[in-house]
């Protein structure tokens, strides 16, 4: 059968989606873009991180008083934040929750408050809004990076707050990022669930032939495989896409020799394209290369301009 026959009409988008909110301008706008992505009737969790003052400032700055006017300044900024994102779902059909938690009573920090969260709460999808070291962002990078990976047991949308493309939609142009993993190809499945006959889909593989003091094996020599690797993934990754769009292509690329990497060259491959989301595995492994999708990944997050959907190995 032809791709147009096996495309998909109507997505399959997920029934339970926690949403992390604060006052920040990236998590409003992460809101926007999250809406688009919530399954009718669906339900949405919202969920606001009050942060212990104890934390923020050193022990000994605070007098009882000033700790306890600082709690309540953080809860009531924390619930201003809720008492909004509600807003943007007024009217909807979609069930609304939310949840303030008080790390000064819970103890703990935001990674593991909003992860035992959306595990508790049985989430399909968390969605985080992110600006570079500031705000949610600091628990998508840096050494949070890996508990957030390790604990995570559904998918996490981020949205960049400097994102230009059109909210209460889903994306039209998807960029999937495989290796030929396992854990790719349970990116490649499940992100293909947001998208229709008309969504434009395009599977990107990287060749890494940026120059490295301890390779043992030049990467000229290395290269042929690496491409015939890069095919096989990729027509996989086709078979898979063709199967739910109409619009399903390929690209094959390749790093720089030097100043280069995998993570930048997806980020550049998806502004040529105009990509509107791009979906990665974590926790991959390809050959030779030993291209690790969880560090990919997170630098991914750290610079694309574009909303990045990250799968867990266990999705799936």
């Amino acid at each position: 059968m032809t791709a147009s026959t096996h495309a998909r009409s109507v997505p399959l988008l997920p029934h339970k989606v926690l949403i992390a909110v604060d006052a920040c301008a990236a998590s409003q706008h992460a809101l926007a873009y999250a809406r688009a992505f919530v399954a009718a009737r669906g339900e949405v969790r919202l969920v606001s991180v009050a942060q212990n003052p104890r934390s923020l400032i050193p022990m000994g700055s605070f007098v009882t008083g000033e700790l306890d006017a600082a709690r309540a300044e953080l809860s009531h900024d924390a619930q201003e934040a809720l008492a909004k994102a509600r807003e943007a779902f007024a009217g909807s059909d979609i069930r609304v929750e939310t949840e303030e938690i008080d790390l000064s009573v819970s103890g703990g920090d935001v990674v593991h408050a909003l992860i035992d969260a959306a595990q508790r709460w049985g989430a399909d999808l968390i969605v985080v809004g992110a600006r570079q070291h500031h705000g949610l962002m600091r628990w998508i990078e840096g050494a949070v990076s890996g508990p957030v990976a390790r604990l995570s047991q559904c998918p996490i949308l981020v949205v960049p707050a400097g994102f230009a493309g059109a909210a209460d939609r889903l994306p039209e142009r998807v960029l999937f990022a495989v290796d030929g993993s396992p854990h790719a190809t349970r990116a490649v499945k499940y992100g293909a669930r947001f998208v229709t006959g008309d969504t434009a889909l395009r599977a990107l593989y990287v060749i890494d032939r940026a120059a490295h003091w301890s390779d043992m094996v030049p990467i000229d020599v290395l290269e042929d495989a690496f491409v015939q690797e890069g095919e096989q993934a990729l027509a996989a990754a086709k078979a898979t896409l063709d199967e739910v769009s109409a619009r399903a292509s390929t690209r094959l690329s390749k790093t720089a020799r030097s100043g280069d990497d995998i993570a930048q060259t997806i980020v550049r491959e998806a502004d040529s394209w105009n990509a509107e989301l791009i979906v990665m595995g974590t926790h991959g492994r390809r050959g030779v290369a030993r291209w690790m999708l969880g560090s990919v990944a997170e630098r991914v997050v750290r610079l694309a301009r574009t909303p990045v959907l990250l799968v867990h190995a266990s999705e799936p």
